[in-house]
C-alpha cells in the first residue's frame, strides 16, 4: 500500500500543508515540528513525488553513484567511467538526448550513510542507482539494504552492483559485477611463495567488508595450499587489519615487523596501503625488494610509478565501471543470471624478489 502525505502527517500529528512545508523547505517550520515530521517520513518510508507525482512509477533523470571514498583513485576510476555511460555527451547541441544525470554520493564508508543516500535517491524516484566497492557485511545493515533496494526496484529504479557481490537475500538487482578479490589474492600470495617466501605479513582492510575478506581468503588458501599456513608462525599473528589508506599500511607493517622480523615479504591490502608499507620498510633500513618484497592490489595509476615499480594485481577498474553505467541504463543486456564475475590479473613487477640467503 502507497503510503501518502497524508498518512505522514497523521503520524507527525500535523497538517498535510506542514509536512509539505518541511519536504519543500520553503517556509519556515519550528524545529521540533520539522523533527516530527522527518521522524514519521522515516518511519513510514514515505517517498516524496516528484514532478512526475501523477505517474507512481514513473523515475526521474537522475542517477546515483554511491561511493566509498571518491578520493581514493579505486572509486573514482569506477565512478568517472560509469558517468560516461550516464551522463555522457549528446549531439552537441545542448538539448538533451536521453543523458541522464550522475550524482556521486561519498558515504566514507558509512553504513547509515550509504542507506541515508538510498533513500535521498528514492525520495527523488532515481532511474538507476550504481553501488561500487564492498560491502558492509553487518546482517542488519544487509536486511536494510535489501529491503530498500527491493523497494526503489519496485517503483522503477534499476540497481546495479559494480566490484561487489550481490546481498545474500534480495533479488532487485538488475546486476552484480564482483571482482574476482579471492582468487587474486590467492594468485598473488602464490607468486610470493613461488619466489621461495616463507613468512608473509598480510595488511589487511576493514574486517567487516567482503572485499577485505574475499583477499584475506584468497591468501590463506595459498599458504594452507604450500603447508605454510602453520609455519608462517599464525598467520593470524602475521595479519593486521586497518583502513584502506597510506597510514594503514605504514603502521601495521611496522607492527608485522615487530611480530616477527623475520617477515621477508608484505602483501598489502591495495595499493595506496602498500605506499604506506614501503615507506614503513625503508625507514626501517631495509631495502625493497632486496630485504623485502611489497605486494599491493587494484593496479592503480600510480602503482607503476613506485619505485619500484608495485606487483600488484589488476582489477579492470574503468571497464567495470563503464559496464555498470550500460546496465544502469539500458544499453546492455544484464550477464546470464544477473551476476558476473569479472577476472583479476596478477602484474609481476620490481617490488617483489626472491629472499635474500643468509
Amino acid at each position: 500500500m502507497t503510503v501518502t502525505l497524508a498518512d505522514v502527517a497523521a503520524r507527525a500529528r500535523v497538517s498535510p500543508a506542514t509536512v509539505s512545508r518541511v519536504l519543500n523547505g520553503n517556509y519556515p517550520v519550528a524545529a521540533s515540528t520539522r523533527e516530527r515530521v522527518l521522524r514519521a517520513v522515516d518511519d513510514l518510508d514515505y517517498v516524496l513525488n516528484g514532478p512526475a507525482s501523477s505517474l507512481a512509477a514513473a523515475t526521474s533523470d537522475l542517477v546515483g553513484i554511491l561511493v566509498n571514498d571518491i578520493a581514493d583513485p579505486f572509486f573514482g576510476i569506477m565512478a568517472g567511467a560509469a558517468q560516461t555511460q550516464i551522463g555522457g555527451p549528446g549531439d552537441g547541441s545542448g538539448r538533451a538526448g536521453g543523458e541522464k544525470l550522475a550524482v556521486i554520493c561519498n558515504t566514507g564508508g558509512s553504513p547509515e550513510r550509504e542507506l541515508t543516500y538510498l533513500t535521498l535517491l528514492q525520495r527523488q524516484r532515481a532511474t538507476a542507482v550504481v553501488l561500487t566497492g564492498g560491502a558492509v557485511e553487518y546482517p542488519d545493515h544487509q536486511a536494510a539494504m535489501a529491503a530498500k533496494l527491493a523497494k526503489m526496484a519496485d517503483a522503477g529504479t534499476r540497481i546495479v552492483f559494480c566490484g561487489r557481490p550481490p546481498l545474500p537475500e534480495g533479488d532487485a538487482l538488475v546486476a552484480a559485477l564482483a571482482f574476482d578479490n579471492r582468487g587474486g589474492g590467492r594468485r598473488l600470495t602464490e607468486h610470493l611463495i613461488s619466489l621461495g617466501h616463507r613468512r608473509i605479513g598480510y595488511v589487511a582492510g576493514p574486517p567487516e567488508r567482503t572485499t577485505t575478506r574475499h583477499r584475506l581468503e584468497g591468501h590463506r588458501e595459498a599458504l594452507r595450499a604450500a603447508g605454510l599456513d602453520a609455519e608462517a608462525g599464525d598467520a593470524e599473528r602475521l595479519t593486521v587489519h586497518g583502513p584502506y589508506d597510506r597510514r594503514s599500511g605504514y603502521e601495521a607493517t611496522l607492527d608485522i615487523l615487530r611480530r616477527d622480523p623475520a617477515v621477508t615479504a608484505v602483501v598489502a591490502a591495495n595499493d595506496t596501503v602498500a605506499l604506506g608499507a614501503c615507506a614503513a620498510v625503508r625507514d626501517q633500513g631495509l631495502r625493497i625488494p632486496q630485504d623485502i618484497s611489497v605486494a599491493g592490489f587494484d593496479d592503480l595509476p600510480f602503482s607503476v610509478d613506485a619505485v619500484p615499480a608495485l606487483t600488484t594485481v589488476r582489477l579492470p577498474l574503468f571497464e567495470a565501471g563503464a559496464r555498470a553505467g550500460r546496465l544502469a541504463m539500458g544499453k546492455e543486456n544484464p550477464p546470464p543470471g544477473g551476476i558476473a564475475t569479472i577476472a583479476a590479473e596478477l602484474m609481476i613487477r620490481g617490488s617483489t624478489a626472491p629472499p635474500r640467503v643468509g
